[in-house]
C-alpha cells in the first residue's frame, strides 16, 4: 500500500461518500484491461462548480498532458448512479505517484487506481493512500 506519511491510516469513512458509489462507462469495448492504471479527471473537484467551458478546457489540457507523457490512455467516464452526475476522465497506464501528482496539478481532490483488478481511491495530496472501493469490472457498465 502506498501511504504518505507511513502513519496515515485512511479508510472509507475519511473520504466523501460519492467516491464509493462511482461507476464507470466507456464507449469503447475493452477486451483486456491493463494490470495497473489510474483514472484521472480534470473537472471541478468535489464541492466546486465550474462552467462547462472551464471543465472542457481542463479536460483538454489533461489529455494533452497525458499524451505528452506518452502513456496509453482510454476515455472513461465516472458517474453517480444516485445523482446522475458524470465526469469524463482518462484511464491511463501511469505510475501511482505520477498519477497523484497529475491529479494534484489539475486540482483534483482524489483519483482512482486499479491494480490487479482491485479499484481504490486515493487523495492526490500528502494523504496519498489507496482506500479499497471494490472490483473494477463490477463497477464498469457498457
Amino acid at each position: 500500500m502506498h501511504c504518505l506519511p507511513s502513519s496515515l491510516n485512511l479508510n472509507n469513512s475519511d473520504m466523501h461518500a460519492a467516491y464509493f458509489e462511482t461507476r464507470f462507462k466507456t464507449a469503447e469495448l475493452v477486451a483486456t484491461w491493463p494490470e495497473s492504471f489510474a483514472i484521472i479527471t480534470a473537472y471541478a473537484t468535489t464541492g466546486e462548480h465550474w462552467s462547462p467551458a472551464e471543465n472542457a478546457d481542463a479536460d483538454a489540457q489533461l489529455e494533452q498532458a497525458l499524451r505528452l507523457r506518452n502513456v496509453g490512455c482510454l476515455r472513461l467516464t465516472g458517474y453517480s448512479p444516485t445523482t446522475g452526475h458524470e465526469e469524463p476522465g482518462w484511464a491511463c497506464e501511469i505510475p501511482f505517484d505520477d498519477a497523484c501528482d497529475l491529479g494534484a496539478l489539475f486540482r483534483q481532490d482524489a483519483i482512482y487506481v486499479v491494480s490487479g483488478g482491485a479499484l481504490s481511491v486515493t487523495y492526490c495530496d500528502e494523504r496519498r493512500c489507496r482506500v479499497p472501493v471494490g472490483v473494477f469490472v463490477e463497477r464498469l457498465d457498457r
